[in-house]
């Protein structure tokens, strides 16, 4: 095999990712809201011995951290798009905010677990009513943060592979969206607790409800890290666009055989490619271009060629061998 040619995809921007103001923007007004909140909900449950309206006010205190992360996220995102240290943009810091904010949410439920079992074991007197409507307005401020970043944390761009199925998150938002959910059901859990607590006397139900949205918010958290974490660490082979690759090349008109893919995430619903071929004919890097220009996503394509004789290439089904 000799290797007759490295040709890559010519020179142009490396900011893949265009962000997202408008969620940024709602995100900012999420913050006020949430932070004001918080403040009345720690202060109520401690005046009025609730648990899980103390639980709720805590964890709200860790959400307005997290929107303020994301915030954070996009606004370095956005000034270091054309840094020319970063090789593939930026995107990836609003990645890392999804993934910080998601380390907080199990923080803050390690927390909400420990004060609801220390309240279980010693049981205090619970000022209901006040607690209560402390609660509702609680619930009322995380529908309107669910309805101001409801329609962003699944962003879609206009190049979003749809034709497979496969949908694109903007991290980053999702991650301000789970929050904002996920105090939004500690503060319905606070509520039946403090309902239950005053109509039926099941002053247990208060810590207990805290132990629940505990474990809800860990669970959450855990599918975020997971998501987050594939991207940051380039885990992206099994994703759709890898087997659409390897399926353009195979039914291309030159016998290839690929020796080397590498795909990764550089951007909310953008790909990058190293692709290692072997041909026994004169073509290049633009051919194997042509093949996958179908597919949008696939925003920066390095090709590398090799040559291999007529003799050195394996015997295949139909003339085409890729690698498995």
């Amino acid at each position: 095999m000799q290797s007759f040619a490295v040709v890559t995809q010519r020179i142009h921007s490396h900011a893949f990712d265009d962000g997202n103001p408008l969620a940024e923007r709602n995100t900012r007004w999420a913050i006020v809201l949430t932070a004001t909140t918080m403040v009345v909900e720690i202060i109520g449950g401690w005046v009025y011995n609730s648990m899980a309206l103390l639980a709720d006010g805590w964890h709200m205190s860790s959400h307005t951290l997290a929107l303020g992360l994301s915030v954070l996220a996009y606004a370095a995102a956005r000034r270091l798009a054309h840094d020319k240290r970063f090789s593939f943009g930026t995107w990836k810091i609003e990645v890392l905010g999804g993934y910080t904010s998601a380390i907080l949410l199990v923080c803050i439920a390690g927390l909400m677990l420990y004060q609801s079992v220390e309240r279980l074991l010693s049981p205090t007197l619970i000022y209901y009513n006040q607690a209560i409507t402390i609660a509702i307005v609680g619930l009322l401020v995380n529908l309107a943060c669910a309805w101001l970043l409801k329609g962003h944390h699944d962003h879609q761009h206009g190049h979003d592979h749809q034709h497979d199925g496969h949908h694109h998150h903007d991290l980053n938002q999702r991650a301000a969206f789970l929050h904002v959910m996920t105090d939004a059901a500690t503060s319905v859990l606070a509520i039946v607790a403090l309902f239950g607590g005053k109509l039926w006397g099941a002053n247990w139900l208060d810590p207990v409800m805290g132990i629940v949205g505990a474990i809800l918010v860990t669970i959450w958290a855990f599918g975020l890290i997971r998501d987050t974490g594939r991207v940051l660490l380039d885990a992206e082979m099994d994703a759709p666009v890898v087997a659409e690759i390897r399926e353009a090349i195979a039914h291309g008109p030159v016998v290839t055989i690929i020796t080397d893919l590498h795909v990764w995430r550089v951007g909310t619903a953008k790909y990058a490619c190293i692709l290692c071929v072997a041909v026994h004919e004169e073509v290049t890097a633009d051919y194997f271009r042509r093949l996958l220009s179908v597919h949008e996503e696939l925003v920066h394509v390095t090709v590398e060629l090799n040559a291999y004789t007529q003799q050195e290439i394996p015997d295949c089904i139909g003339g085409h061998f890729t690698e498995p």
